[in-house]
């Protein structure tokens, strides 16, 4: 079986952070978004995966290439305009062939792993399983109306819901839903959209299955959920004993606390979970819980916790304490005269701001 990423959205929500960086490269927990999707398919046997992305020179391709360090084997489809799930989907067609294959939001991320999901769908009964979640605002999303365990109805963003489940951001599809696809018209956004596909196989007749998320569910669309999944990944970290090596001078540093090779900490506090890169400095500064630092930063003589710090950001005499922040590749935040008691930011690719 292979699989389908849908990688070649604008990231309009996240701007302007992906202003210059695609989504599915904002990293969670010093990650990338879409390596966490790679990972759950790797690990149930897809190592054929087809990218989606909206052009050859997108950085997506640049970074991760033919997917060998990351164990699978990547090709890339390209969708020049954004015109719905649906249609991203229909131009899998020739990449998937005759096979069943899984569909997976590259901005999505679930502490499910589901293999046993993926590994059962090809010899299923079923036309198609879509993976379903608890939500508590069912009129944000498309919701499925479930009967015996299978999907009965899809409803778009539903004034007055039919359940509490929400469709994720995974989906097996065998070959039947390409012929649903080209059946369905542009809605109101004029987008093809997969519920309506969802929808024709149903009417069809097709046996459409529901499978229940375990545990937490992230749409990575927003800073805030961005950080939402940075801590929630960080607590699931397993334990691991505090760092304690000629890297920490002077400093007091808890357990679940990961040191990437080449960093110090020097007469700082360091409160797990927290995951640090390489070649990062942190002197006179406390670091709190479910912060990831990246590569090649400095922090000196500053407060920062709950926050994402990507690679070769400098944070430097900042009052107060950083909170809920996430500062894109190359930031720079230095203080000046006047002293703000809070601070919050979401900056973009080689941002500067003094305070």
């Amino acid at each position: 079986m292979k699989a389908v990423i849908l990688a070649a959205g604008q990231g309009t929500r996240l701007r302007p952070v992906t202003l210059t960086m695609p989504k599915p490269l904002v990293p969670v927990a010093n990650k990338p978004l879409i390596a966490y999707a790679i990972d759950v398919l790797r690990n149930a046997g897809l190592t054929e995966i087809g990218i989606v992305v909206n052009d050859l020179q997108s950085s997506i391709v640049r970074h991760l290439g033919e997917g060998e360090s990351l164990g699978v084997h990547l090709d890339y489809i390209v969708q020049t305009e954004q015109k719905g799930l649906a249609h991203a989907i229909g131009l899998c067609r020739d990449f998937v062939g005759d096979e069943p294959f899984c569909v997976y939001l590259g901005d999505n991320i679930f502490q499910d792993k589901m293999e046993s999901l993926l590994r059962g769908f090809p010899s299923s009964d079923a036309e198609a399983v879509i993976a379903l979640t608890e939500v508590s605002d069912p009129s944000r999303f498309g919701i499925a109306e479930i009967q015996n365990g299978n999907i009965v109805r899809v409803v778009e963003k539903p004034q007055q819901p039919p359940s509490n489940l929400a469709i994720a951001g995974v989906y097996l599809f065998r070959p039947s839903i390409f012929d649903a696809i080209s059946k369905i018209r542009p809605s109101w956004r004029n987008e093809l959209e997969i519920t309506d596909a969802i929808q024709e196989l149903i009417a069809a007749g097709n046996k459409v299955q529901a499978y229940t998320v375990q545990g937490w569910w992230i749409d990575a669309g927003k800073p805030e959920a961005i950080m939402l999944a940075n801590q929630l990944v960080l607590g699931d970290l397993p334990y691991s004993a505090a760092p304690d090596d000629e890297r920490i001078v002077n400093s007091e540093v808890t357990n679940r606390v990961i040191l990437g090779e080449g960093s110090q900490v020097i007469d700082s506090v360091i409160r797990g979970p927290v995951i640090i890169g390489k070649n990062t400095v942190i002197r006179g500064s406390y670091v709190g819980p479910y912060t990831s630092v990246g590569d090649n930063v400095t922090i000196e003589n500053s407060e920062i916790e709950a926050s994402i710090v990507m690679k070769e950001c400098v944070l430097r005499n900042i009052p107060g304490r950083i909170d809920s922040s996430l500062l894109a590749d190359n930031s720079q935040v230095l203080a000046a005269d006047r002293m703000p008691s809070t601070h919050r930011f979401v900056l973009a690719e080689n941002s500067y701001i003094q305070l």
